[in-house]
């Protein structure tokens, strides 16, 4: 039987050996809101994977690393948003091969201007931004 990543089954003194830091360390990175795990009616702290991952991360970031709990929160929120946005990227990439067919080639010109070339994927997507923007037509 295989077990959730987000199931909480983890009291603190198992998840406090399993990442060599003193139950004390995950109280405070609780109480600076980094890791919430999930309460028992006992009121018992319950962690799951993703929080025991979440944890490895904010321990690199904090004693590897050396940042403070303020700069940790903004790293993670960070993080949450790039995998946001990311995701919202996929999603309109399906969108625009659904609308435009799966296969705009482009093919990049050798003569380009550009410093960097684009990926496939860049291309794709600046070709769609000319074919969608109509001030484009006029130059």
């Amino acid at each position: 039987m295989e077990i959730g990543k987000d199931k909480p089954v983890y009291v603190i003194s198992v998840v406090s050996e399993m990442l060599s830091v003193p139950p004390q360390t995950l109280r405070i990175y609780e109480k600076a809101n980094l890791v919430t795990p999930k309460r028992t009616k006992q009121n018992t702290r319950l962690y799951s994977q993703a929080d025991i991952e979440k944890l490895q991360r904010i321990i690199r970031l904090h004693q590897d690393l050396g940042i403070n709990l303020a700069g940790i929160e903004v790293i993670l929120h960070m993080r949450l948003k790039i995998e946001f946005f990311q995701s919202e990227f996929e999603k309109m990439i399906g969108i625009i091969r659904d609308r435009f067919g799966a296969d705009l080639n482009v093919n990049l010109d050798e003569n380009s201007t550009d410093l960097v070339p684009l990926s496939d994927q860049g291309a794709q997507i600046m070709r769609l931004i000319d074919i969608l923007n109509p001030e484009n037509d006029s130059e």
